[in-house]
This record gives structure tokens, sequence and C-alpha cells, in this order.
């Protein structure tokens, strides 16, 4: 009798335990870095860009967290002649609502990425640009423990306005819609749950 109470104190500690990392009142942390490289032999120049997007959230309610990343990223285009320059600010509030029970729990995220910024072509300003836009992204978290959760996500659902203004010019904007559910190449990512 002993046993049993114990196997089952324990296997109640366990479930306690998976599903406490997106009770209300949690912090979630987390965010994206990269960086990429491309260079074609034998022709002179490059493309280069770095990101770095950290995120924090809350639990606004069990299951439901409401965040924010703030960033910067920055690239740049050499052909051998001139280095074109971009850096922005980005911001990109997030919701985020998961459901399931135990070591796996499946999330949809609403986000609203946003960046503002300046081009510049050998330091000299060229144009100032602005994006918003929208995205829904479908993905799963595995909890290995009660702290850390991995992550696998695809973009989903996305929209986006891009404009740019040069330099005693006139502002032009692009709209980008799409969905891209490619699940051969996914986000993988970890967060921190306290």
């Amino acid at each position: 009798m002993k046993k049993l109470f114990l196997t089952l104190t324990a296997a109640v500690a366990v479930t306690f335990a998976a599903n406490a990392q997106t009770e209300k009142g949690k912090t979630i942390l987390g965010g994206n870095v990269s960086y990429d490289y491309t260079n074609v032999k034998d022709v002179d120049g490059s493309v280069q860009g770095f990101s770095i997007l950290p995120n924090v959230g809350v639990f606004v309610s069990d299951n439901v967290a409401v965040g924010l990343g703030i960033g910067y990223a920055w690239n740049q285009e050499d052909d051998g002649t001139e280095k074109a320059k971009l850096g922005q600010f980005v911001a990109a509030p997030y919701a985020r609502l998961y459901k399931g029970d135990g070591d796996f729990k499946f999330f949809g995220q609403v986000s609203v990425p946003m960046a503002w910024g300046n081009s510049k072509v050998d330091d000299t300003k060229i144009s100032k640009s602005e994006h918003y836009g929208v995205e829904l992204a479908p993905g799963f978290a595995y909890f290995p423990t009660d702290k850390i959760g991995i992550e696998f996500s695809v973009r989903g659902l996305y929209y986006q306005n891009a404009s740019t203004t040069p330099e005693g010019g006139s502002k032009t904007s692009t709209n980008s819609f799409g969905l891209n559910a490619n699940s051969l190449a996914p986000k993988i990512g970890v967060q921190f749950y306290f």
C-alpha cells in the first residue's frame, strides 16, 4: 500500500510539474538570433545579415501568454564597388495559446512584427524604411523539464506591408501575403519558463 501511495504521489507531482509551465503568472523567456553570409565563387561581392530579437512574455491566464520581442536587424550587400547597408529597430508583440496536457502542448501564436530603419550606401543615408505585418504561426512544445520548452513551429499565415522613402523622394509600398507551412524547414527553439 505504501508503494502504491508513493507511486501515485510521484505521478501527480510529475503531472503538476508538466502543466506548471503555462500557468497564470509564469514568465516565458526566449528569442531569435541569426547570421547569414552568401558569397558566390569568382564574383566580387557578398551578402550578409545579422538579427537579434530577445522576447519575454507573461501568462495572463492558464495557457495564454502575451509578450514582446525587441531587437535589431542588419543587412549588407557588397558588390565590390559599394556597400549597401540596412539597419532596423525591430519590435514584435505577440499572444500565444497553448492546448494539451503533459509534456507535449500544441500552440498558436499571433504576432505583429514591425521594423523601422535606414538604408545607407557607403555611409550616406539614401532612404528610410518601415515594415508592419501580422503572422499566425502554429507549433508544438516539448517540456523535458519544468523550466525548459523545446519548440517546433512553422511561419504559417502572414501579411506584411513594407515601405521605403528615398531621401527627397516619394514613398513606395509593397504588400506581401502568404502561407508558409513547410514542415521540412521548421523553426526550432528553446524557451525558458519561470
